[in-house]
């Protein structure tokens, strides 16, 4: 058995393509697999379990189906979909799970994150998650007419694309410092997370001891799973 993992599909009306790759991905690989994590932006934006959008209603399916037939999922919260809530879980059957997260993987201790926390250089970006995360402002933000949601949420869009556009690429990366540090308080040596778009696996050392962070890819022009069992781990691409 096998555990998989995804991160940061921001399945979308715009991307039909991708929400079919998905649904494959649900129906051929995960269905074998002994779980699978999702880690963060499944969604392009979710604006509350009370207006879920017509387009990702198959998807919600799915994730219902594949946990019908024993495969748990585990949703991690993005920079995208944090206003994911109860209903959202029994809807889908999945378990929201919140950063940084820590299981046994196969004898191995392993951190997941989304890993938008870990680009402290952003520092425009880490007040404005401040502000998003911020329970109060998320009870307003919920409170709102869908309208008024939809409004927002478009308007903060455009405005992530022109601040996006601005920043050095660098910025916009994990620092290699706080990467170290939480995975010194969560006592681990191997890291999992998406957010950045860089896929790769990185090794290095935290004192002295060999570490690791693999960083998951993207769904922006096909689909990038992660699959860890007992004699390591391996990615490969949705057909």
């Amino acid at each position: 058995m096998s555990t998989l993992f995804i991160s940061d599909l921001h399945l979308s009306q715009e991307r039909p393509e991708i929400t079919d790759l998905f649904l494959t991905f649900l129906r051929q690989q995960a269905i074998n697999a002994q779980a699978l994590y999702i880690l963060g932006d499944l969604f392009e934006v979710w604006l509350g379990d009370d207006m879920i959008l017509p387009d990702y209603q198959s998807s919600i399916e799915q994730i219902h189906n594949l946990v019908e037939k024993n495969v748990p999922v585990f949703i991690m919260y993005g920079n995208r979909d944090f206003l994911m809530r109860e209903q959202f879980e029994k809807l889908t059957g999945a378990t929201l799970i919140h950063e940084p997260y820590t299981l046994n993987l196969y004898g191995t201790k392993t951190l997941l994150m989304h890993g938008d926390t870990l680009c402290t250089d952003d520092v425009e970006y880490q007040k404005f998650r401040a502000m998003v995360r911020n329970p109060q402002w998320q009870d307003e933000m919920l409170a709102k007419p869908p309208a008024e949601r939809l409004a927002l949420a478009k308007n903060f869009r455009e405005i992530s694309k022109t601040e996006t556009a601005a920043k050095e690429n660098d910025i916009m990366d994990v620092n290699q410092d706080a990467v170290l540090q939480t995975m010194r308080d969560n006592g681990v040596n191997t890291l999992i997370h998406g957010h950045t778009h860089r896929p790769d696996t990185h090794h290095f050392k935290i004192d002295g001891i060999d570490a690791t962070r693999i960083v998951l890819a993207d769904w922006y022009k096909t689909g990038s799973y992660l699959r860890v069992d007992e004699t390591g781990y391996n990615t490969y691409n949705v057909e």
